[in-house]
């Protein structure tokens, strides 16, 4: 069993995923608990989502896991108090996820990866744990490397995304929205985190074409595929 922080990559996937993401990265479920009011408890409940991954050999690694993790006075005991919990974060803030006030670490145990968000404060739940199946998240992880394209509905490459970046939507009405964007597959992107939608690249791009929208980066982390005149920005 080895313990790491996440990558910024991985941090994404300690939360729950749409189900086309939770079908290609083998997702069997999640694990929540707190640890009581004092800190010493350690109150859990089971969220499952696939059925037919949720083996026996599944459950002893995430139960090996957990006890182990909660068991004696070593460092890496992190599950054993909140305590214990926020100094283990405390000492890897490589491992926080954003602005926010949780941490994120890799469990890799055998053929399987739980991916633990820790949140140390009072009265939130302390742990979160994302099992997957290893090999199908890494093989996604690793596709996913390449980016979100974005592209016209010639098909001109017009900018890339990173998996998780965001666009900036603007309508011809002056209205606009922000949207998270996930990758699926090279021609395939899920946008948006409330109403999740799940496009193929062309269609999208005939769809905003349609509405009259344009479609930008929302941050400084997308890669222009095409040079463009700075009067057209990345437009779709």
């Amino acid at each position: 069993m080895t313990v790491r922080p996440m990558t910024q990559q991985e941090k994404l996937y300690c939360y729950t995923q749409s189900g086309q993401l939770r079908a290609q990265t083998g997702n069997i479920g999640y694990l929540r608990a707190d640890m009581d009011l004092g800190g010493k408890g350690f109150y859990s409940t089971w969220n499952g989502f696939d059925q037919a991954r949720n083996t026996p050999a599944f459950r002893q690694s995430l139960s090996k896991t957990v006890s182990y993790l909660r068991a004696g006075a070593r460092p890496d005991a992190f599950l054993r108090d909140r305590d214990a919990l926020a100094s283990y974060c405390l000492r890897h803030p490589e491992a926080r996820i954003g602005d926010t006030d949780s941490f994120g670490f890799r469990v890799q145990d055998g053929e399987f990866a739980h991916m633990m968000r820790l949140c140390p404060e009072r009265g939130e739940y302390n742990l979160f744990v994302y099992s997957y199946v290893s090999a199908l998240l890494d093989s996604h992880l690793e596709k996913a490397q390449r980016g979100i394209r974005f592209i016209n509905s010639s098909y001109q490459d017009l900018f890339t995304l990173p998996d998780g970046g965001r666009i900036l939507i603007r309508w011809n009405t002056g209205e606009q929205a922000e949207e998270v964007c996930r990758y699926i597959d090279p021609y395939h992107v899920q946008i948006g985190s409330s109403g999740i939608h799940i496009y193929h690249i062309c269609e999208f791009a005939e769809k905003m074409e349609r509405a009259g929208a344009c479609v930008y980066p929302a941050d400084r982390l997308a890669f222009r595929s095409r040079p463009q005149k700075e009067a057209e920005g990345p437009a779709v």
